[in-house]
């Protein structure tokens, strides 16, 4: 008898009439970088019904090590049974190399040890789908801007909006069936941005994007005032809503249009993006009089 992937989840039917089970929670030592690829395998684990003793039979590994690796547990896996796993799963693999490569570098893995790791499995080319390569090229220097206001260091931009386009590959069969493909590929930039940006407060710390703005350059007249005043607008835009703090970054520090583009990129509708800068302006202008009143 196959073995579920773990006891302490209750069953739940498949579509195909499987029956599988949720791994165990992914360890809390797992980083961002790791939790990114790891999520969608466990993902794809679970609706696919496969058990253990499936992944086991696949992928040549025992249950204890593709255990550890779906839970995130023990060392940092190698790309070899990584691979074994999600070619074992059906995941395009040139995605999945790319993100185990920066989650490796997240867990201070020297690069002698990576290259030698993806030296050991001959991987054959694969072109991403032509539209993902199409979705790409059209969103990248929009998202770009965005996760540069909150992550400044052009590395941390990189591998932000890197891990956002490969993991859409990873799904893209399922994401480009979805209603609204930009909506949910912009959740996901959002998400990944936000979670490697600087927290204050709980919210995203927006304050050392201030100085990247040209209001502050060294030549403008009265520099410490008007650097004053936008550390308090930008820590007031950290305060808003989702959806308003994104307009709002897009429009006031991105310099994206509100008309077209800003609604191309969200995946909101133009009359739901100028209700939501509506509200946004709103909202600031009450955070702006309450922080000036407390002062």
């Amino acid at each position: 008898m196959s073995s579920p992937l773990d006891d302490d989840q209750p069953a739940a039917a498949e579509p195909g009439g499987r029956r599988g089970r949720k791994p165990a929670p992914i360890s809390p030592a797992a980083g961002v970088a790791h939790r990114a690829w790891l999520e969608p395998v466990r993902h794809r684990v679970f609706s696919s019904g496969l058990t253990l003793d499936d992944l086991v039979h696949r992928s040549g590994y025992s249950k204890t090590r593709i255990s550890e690796l779906l839970r995130g547990n023990g060392y940092y896996p190698v790309w070899e049974m990584t691979f074994s796993v999600i070619h074992a799963l059906g995941l395009p693999v040139r995605p999945m190399r790319r993100l185990w490569i920066a989650a490796a570098r997240e867990a201070r893995k020297g690069q002698w040890w990576i290259e030698q790791c993806i030296d050991q499995v001959a991987c054959e080319p694969e072109p991403p789908p032509l539209a993902h390569q199409a979705f790409t090229e059209a969103m990248h220097a929009p998202y770009t801007a965005y996760a540069r206001a909150f992550l400044l260091a052009e590395d941390r931009v990189r591998w932000a909006v890197g891990e956002t386009f490969d993991l859409l590959w990873l799904s893209w069969n399922t994401v480009a069936s979805s209603a609204n493909v930009r909506r949910n590929a912009w959740l996901l930039l959002r998400s990944r941005v936000l979670a490697r940006a600087a927290h204050r407060d709980g919210r995203p710390d927006l304050r050392a994007a201030v100085f990247s703005t040209e209001e502050v350059s060294d030549s403008v007249p009265g520099r410490l005032v008007m650097m004053t005043d936008l550390v308090d607008l930008f820590d007031a835009i950290a305060r808003l809503p989702r959806d308003q703090m994104d307009v709002i970054v897009l429009g006031h520090l991105c310099g994206l249009d509100l008309e077209e583009t800003i609604p191309y990129v969200t995946g909101l509708s133009p009359a739901i993006a100028h209700a939501v800068d509506h509200h946004a302006r709103a909202a600031l202008e009450d955070l702006l009089r309450r922080a000036g009143t407390r002062e």
